[in-house]
């Protein structure tokens, strides 16, 4: 029993010690995966336009969606130059890392828009930006050299960035709005920067930006400052929240928010677009219709059914006063004196055609009334 005592605590002394052993063993293999950070292999190092390479990443954030292109003018000490300009967008494939941070996606062989040398440039979409490049040569694309890089300048952002401008009434109806990107940076480094090139990108929402190369006219001296102001455009009727960045040396050095109104005043037009075009096709059918519509013989009217004011006066019914109406059921007064009514013949009827004249008698009846032979 005391045997086994003794040889208990010391079991467990070497065990403690062993785990120790091996945890520090491990430590410097992760501080060496730490330090190399995001890496990028192919499965060929050459290749031409239609065929395709397997690419495959390790070191990267886990559950990440990164990007792969192939791009020119480009190296991986010095990155893209030209940015997302000098690679071949249409092509590009998307891919999104693992739990261990690694990938392996296949990527289209094609050919960048600027001359080689050429790399397959792998950037992350969203999140912290890291990127990675490797060495690709695409056979049968032309090659040109790098522009000499300066010697030991190097510049840093030293004020706050901002924006310059506004939008105008054009801009309401879909121009393009502009701005100017002002900012101050010092030169660092040792040697004089002359008409520096810097890259401006404008992303929207989760795309990645779209860089542009922009040339400074002029010298900054070691130790000296300078304000630099880049114009920036985005394209027509483009809204909404942007990020403008800027990029010196394959580094960048400063991102602007942006906030875009909405083009309304498209909006308005679209609006009476489909109000007026419509309003127009019926007033032309309309006007189409009554052309081709068949008129009506004998004088009729536009209307058919309307009533001409001759017609519709001869069926109102006339009005008749009091008076009028004592007058019209007094007898007709005797003005020969022989006790008889006499009618007056209407102006418009000859003696011979009046209506009231017995048939065939063309005189007077003087000899022929009954009061004549009633006297004698």
């Amino acid at each position: 029993m005391n045997r086994r005592h003794r040889c208990g605590p010391r079991l467990w002394a070497a065990a403690l010690v062993l785990v120790t052993a091996l945890g520090l063993a491990a430590l410097p293999l992760q501080a060496a995966s730490a330090a190399e950070g995001p890496a990028v292999t192919l499965s060929k190092s050459q290749a031409g336009t239609g065929g395709s390479i397997t690419v495959s990443g390790s070191g990267w954030r886990p559950t990440t969606l990164l990007m792969l292109l192939i791009c020119g003018q480009s190296e991986p000490g010095r990155g893209v130059i030209g940015g997302t300009n000098s690679c071949a967008n249409a092509d590009g494939r998307a891919v999104t890392t693992g739990d261990k941070g690694t990938f392996s996606k296949k990527l289209p062989v094609a050919e960048p828009p600027v001359p080689c040398p050429c790399v397959v440039h792998v950037a992350t979409v969203t999140g912290d930006k890291a990127q990675a490049d490797a060495v690709l040569k695409v056979a049968g694309h032309p090659v040109k050299a790098l522009p000499a890089q300066s010697g030991g300048g190097k510049l840093s952002v030293l004020t706050d960035t901002r924006l310059d401008g506004s939008s105008g009434v054009l801009t309401w109806f879909g121009a393009p709005a502009s701005r100017t990107f002002v900012f101050t940076v010092g030169n660092v480094g040792s040697a004089p920067l002359k008409d520096p090139v810097f890259q401006v990108g404008t992303s929207h929402g989760v795309f990645a930006p779209q860089w542009e190369d922009q040339q400074w006219r002029g010298t900054i001296a070691p130790g000296r400052k300078a304000q630099i102001k880049l114009p920036v455009e985005l394209t027509s009727g483009a809204h909404g929240n942007y990020l403008v960045s800027l990029k010196f040396g394959g580094k960048v050095l400063a991102e602007q928010p942006w906030g875009v109104g909405r083009p309304w005043g498209v909006t308005l037009f679209w609006i009476l677009l489909c109000v007026v075009v419509p309003a127009a096709v019926f007033r032309i059918g309309m006007a189409v219709v009554d052309r081709a519509r068949p008129r009506r013989s004998g004088g009729a009217g536009r209307h058919r059914g309307a009533l001409h004011f001759p017609e519709l006066a001869a069926r109102v019914p006339k009005l008749r006063t009091p008076e009028s109406s004592r007058r019209a059921a007094r007898p007709p007064r005797d003005t020969t004196g022989t006790g008889t009514p006499t009618t007056t013949a209407l102006p418009w009827f000859t003696p011979d055609t009046d209506p009231g004249a017995p048939a065939g008698q063309l005189s007077a009846p003087s000899d022929n009334s009954p009061t004549t032979k009633g006297n004698t």
